[in-house]
């Protein structure tokens, strides 16, 4: 019987698929060994990704209905791009929202219902010729992957229809196609039922955005294949088991062979497979095997060979296995019998051009810099990735929480507050089906990756019978591996569905109170370090609880790349957009921006700690050695070399490198080697030790650096001798002058403050030195509120009255101080110092009366302008990133260059960025050599060099609306507060990283003339 489409199905449940094939493994398969055995492109598929035409239409009532028809001319329609999006390639428009449904405001409607006035629906056309090699057998046609539901016609007959926006669909096509030209139809919708389950966080998209393809198979062939490494407690025995399922018309094997070599291309084992009970299965024995680690990726190569009745070789399935042992002891989860720590992130698919339709090459640039910054975990938030980043998380070796495609969010959470009403799925026996079926179609597919380690059940979805269920078949169907859920933290009645405590955004404390309570299950944060612009402050207090509590196995940082796309301005140039800048509404702006790294594939400052604070080698050195402590698992430090040097001043002294082989899990000491009397000058000295690859990986180039420590230390004390020599002093009606050799500093009553350094005749303050207590507000002050709870001090940035001016000369030198009131306050005061001396340096020092029920401050600083063409640093200080008093343990002591326009870091939405912490010494010079230098005097600083005020960046919206640059800004601080990230909307920055206006604060440093 012919089935009829219907367009009903979009909102019918219990339609979600029509003759889509049945979900199977995503192996490959070739004719001859030799194919299969360079696992090059396979002869029997035939891509139809390219050039399609198109048409767009804004809702089904506009579409053209009988495009599909063989007489229907499509010649004069628009192109399109497969794979690609239909919004990001001039038809409609993207749309960004986070928890919200995108058509709320718009529509007044309840599951499964969905907008019949703004429905895009995409109509694609492709002609294409049976290639030889398939004609007279049957053909399919694969979607990998389509959003959100299509229908598919072949000749103008119907071929069948899916939902489920990431898991492949399936279709034979061999009873429609024609010899010649055959017309392809395909119509995508952009909201189905099934977009009730896809309320991701991430932008709203439609069309076909994976590759599509045609194939064909032999004669004889396993259309899916189960394949498990094993190992048996003692982790010596390994049983590799493969479950086949057959596809053939009306033959059968004569034989199936199955071999099995190691990585070398070793022959291990081969065996000859008979069926039982009509059943082909193998089953092969494997003596203290390789074990599968992300230290250690080691893949065996398996093969399965299908001979028909003459005894002819018609198909080979080349798969990769590895042999590990996931589990759960003693309420611990346990790799290969060690505790396993997640030092993971969150993973979007996404790319600044195309959306989620990425390329092969977008999925090496990601997994090389995963394993370049110590991230050994990903969770695939929040749906199955291509198959192909599966492939490389095993032979790369990255740990993968396998994520179904399954997010209600606006179901049940609205503006934050948990309210199930008519949450879906819940307990609604309707909805299990569809439900079911992604979660059936992702574990038939992935099932053969043993990089996952974890199914997980989807996300923020509450919870219910229905994701219980789902839980129940992943554990029915494969014991290798844990299931998680972290929706039951809403609802315990169900808590059973995860194996292990997962939570969101729960800050330490939280962690702590839960981990000191003899809890059953482990705990891992799915998602922590809310990394949304300038962020990841405090992060160490979650790596620091992995040591503490064993029941602490890591957890996932949200996100891994920025969700931004770029657009053009009214002037032609590109900028990265978020949520809003398409004209979207309702939208959640620039909440889409939570990367370490930038949309654009460039990292962003935040992985400088990332890559420190998960690393498996701790290194601690002091002044005569060093201690590795190795938290690995299963790698020795023998197979990195252990660099050590010594700086003085930042200035390199020395160089070596000493053998240290320190086995998983222990500690070892290894005593320096250092020239006699190498440390005899007084000064600042750094200790750096590094572990660098030995060879070259398939992610990083010999000598690599993968961890690094360093100790800083001090020989004799630190003396800043004044200058001595003669100044003459004017002290004019309005201005007062000091004069000495080459130089002139001024300072004006009127302006309060000072107004001139000119060395040379060069001058070098465009703008006059002011107290700063403002710095830009980042995504995280802004998602507190802190414009709200500290404005107060913006206003006293802003403007402030000199109340008092004192003169004094002494003997080669001379003090200035100006003291400011604040309308904020009556007893807040800031006196700014001023000693010049003979050599034209000027020390400067900002002493802070504070006042009691005052707001936290942001910072505490001074800040003047220079000329832009002062826009070259040399930084003495913590680096090379930028850093903050919260985020800076990733950053090490040393002399570092970049220049003014480096410092504005690349967050979309303008904000304060580029500080360092750890301030020795700054030099700003223009491109022939001229400037000043800033230094500490007591303490170290904290200093930022940029092309823009801190109000010019709070005024900014986009990077675009910054004005042009006619400025270096100078902000010396003594302190900035942190930048914080447990959360984005609400946490603040933890209280040692705050400023505290009732304390009395000063600071001290110095300006020379270079």
């Amino acid at each position: 019987m012919t089935t009829i489409p219907n367009i009903n199905w979009l909102t019918d449940l219990n339609v979600f698929a029509v003759n889509r094939l049945p979900a199977h493994s995503d192996h490959l398969f070739y004719e001859t060994l030799e194919e299969a055995r360079s696992a090059g492109p396979m002869p029997l598929r035939h891509e139809l990704n390219g050039n399609w035409k198109f048409t767009y239409s804004i809702n089904p009532n506009n579409r053209p209905a009988q495009f599909h028809q063989l007489d229907f001319n499509c010649s004069s329609w628009g192109n399109i791009t497969v794979p690609g999006h239909i919004q990001l390639q001039g038809y409609g428009k993207p749309q960004y929202v986070n928890t919200m449904y995108p058509w709320d405001g718009h529509n007044e409607i309840r599951p499964p219902e969905i907008p019949l006035d703004h429905n895009p629906v995409g109509s694609y056309v492709k002609m294409f010729t049976v290639p030889e090699n398939m004609k007279n057998k049957s053909v399919y046609i694969s979607f990998q992957g389509v959003e959100s539901a299509f229908y598919v016609w072949l000749n103008g007959e119907f071929v069948g229809y899916s939902e489920d926006s990431f898991t492949p669909a399936e279709f034979e096509l061999t009873p429609f196609l024609t010899e010649g030209e055959n017309k392809l139809a395909v119509e995508v919708y952009q909201r189905s039922t099934g977009s009730w389950l896809e309320d991701q966080d991430f932008w709203r998209f439609s069309g076909i955005f994976r590759e599509v393809y045609l194939y064909t198979v032999p004669e004889i062939h396993v259309y899916d294949a189960g394949i498990l490494a094993e190992l048996d407690s003692t982790l010596t025995k390994g049983t590799l088991q493969a479950g086949l399922k057959l596809l053939s018309s009306n033959a059968s094997p004569s034989k199936i062979v199955a071999e099995l070599y190691d990585s070398e291309g070793g022959l291990v084992t081969t065996q000859n497979v008979e069926p039982a009970d009509g059943k082909w299965s193998v089953s092969i024995s494997v003596d203290t095997p390789e074990l599968w680690s992300a230290e250690n990726p080691y893949l065996y190569k398996f093969y399965i060979q299908v001979y028909n009745e003459l005894g002819q070789l018609v198909e080979v399935i080349p798969q990769k296995v590895g042999f590990r042992r996931f589990e759960l002891i003693d309420k611990i989860m346990r790799l290969n019998g060690e505790r396993i720590v997640f030092k993971g992130v969150n993973r979007h698919e996404f790319n600044c051009r195309t959306g989620r339709a990425i390329t092969k090459e977008d999925m090496l640039w990601d997994i090389k810099t995963l394993k370049r910054n110590n991230i050994n975990a990903v969770r695939t938030s929040h749906y199955p990735n291509q198959s192909y980043w599966y492939e490389l998380c095993d032979e790369y070796g990255v740990y993968v929480i396998d994520e179904m495609n399954l997010e209600t969010h606006g179901s049940w959470q609205k503006m934050g507050a948990v309210e199930p009403s008519w949450n879906i799925p819940g307990n609604m026996p309707e909805w299990e089906n569809i439900v079911m079926d992604r979660a059936v179609s992702m574990f038939e597919r992935d099932k053969n990756h043993p990089s996952i380690l974890i199914w997980s059940c989807g996300n923020e979805s509450f919870a219910g019978e229905v994701i219980l269920n789902v839980s129940k078949y992943f554990k029915r169907v494969d014991s290798s591996r844990l299931v998680h859920y972290e929706g039951v933290f809403h609802a315990r009645d169900y808590n059973e569905t995860s194996d292990m405590e997962s939570r969101m955004y729960a800050k330490p404390v939280d962690i702590e109170k839960y981990l000191s309570e003899n809890p059953e299950k482990p705990y891992i944060s799915c998602e922590y370090m809310h990394a949304m612009g300038n962020s990841l402050g405090g992060m160490y207090k979650y790596t620091d609880l992995e040591q503490k509590y064993p029941m602490y196995q890591g957890g996932f940082i949200w996100d891994y790349i920025d969700q931004s796309i770029y657009k053009k301005d009214r002037s032609g140039n590109e900028f990265l957009a978020y949520g809003g800048d398409f004209g979207d509404r309702p939208t959640d702006y620039g909440f889409c921006t939570n990367g370490i790294v930038y949309a654009n594939r460039e990292l962003s400052p935040k992985m400088q700690e990332v890559k420190f604070l998960y690393q498996n080698f701790k290194l601690v050195p002091d002044q005569t050695g060093v201690m590795v402590k190795n938290e690995s698992l299963f790698s020795s430090t023998g197979d990195f070399e252990l660099e050590y040097s010594l700086f003085l001043e930042g200035e390199e002294l020395y160089r070596n490198t000493l053998p240290a082989a320190v086995e998983p899990q222990c500690v070892g000491h290894f005593q320096f080697n250092w020239p006699a009397n190498i440390a005899a000058t007084t000064g600042e000295y750094t200790v750096q030790t590094s572990l660098k690859l030995k060879k070259s990986t398939l992610w990083a180039e010999a000598g690599f650096e993968i961890a690094f420590g360093q100790f800083v230390y001090r020989v004799g004390s630190r003396e800043i001798v004044p200058a001595k020599g003669e100044i003459r002093v004017v002290c004019g009606d309005v201005n007062i002058g000091v004069h000495g050799r080459d130089f002139t500093v001024m300072f004006s009553k009127q302006v309060g403050s000072l107004i001139s350094l000119n060395y040379a005749g060069k001058e070098m303050i465009a703008l006059p030195p002011a107290p700063l207590f403002w710095r830009a507000t980042t995504d995280n002050d802004r998602g507190f509120s802190q414009n709200f709870h500290s404005g107060l001090w913006y206003a006293a940035s802003l403007a402030r009255k000199c109340v008092d001016i004192q003169v004094e000369e002494k003997e080669s030198e001379v003090d200035l101080a100006f003291t400011y009131k604040f309308s904020i306050n009556n007893e807040v005061s800031v006196k700014t110092v001023y000693t010049v001396y003979p050599d034209g340096s000027v020390r400067v020092r900002s002493e802070y009366i504070g006042a009691d029920n005052l707001p936290q401050m942001p910072i505490f600083a001074v800040s003047f302008k220079v000329p832009a063409d002062y826009d070259q640093l040399e930084w003495y200080a913590m680096g090379p990133e930028e850093n903050y008093t919260d985020r800076n343990m990733g950053a090490r002591l040393g002399i570092f260059k970049n220049q003014v326009s480096d410092n504005l870091s690349g967050y979309v939405m303008p904000q304060e960025s580029g500080n360092r912490t750890g301030i020795r010494r700054v030099n700003l010079k223009n491109r022939e050599g001229y400037g000043i230098r800033i230094s500490s005097v007591s303490k170290p600083l904290e200093c930022n060099f940029s092309p823009y005020t801190a109000f010019e960046l709070e005024n900014a919206q986009h990077v675009f609306e910054l004005p042009n640059v006619h400025y270096t800004v100078v902000t010396v601080a003594g302190r900035q507060m942190g930048v914080g990230g447990d959360d984005s909307w609400g946490a603040p920055v933890h209280d040692e990283h705050l400023i505290h206006s009732d304390n009395d604060m000063e600071f001290e440093f110095v300006i020379n003339r270079i």
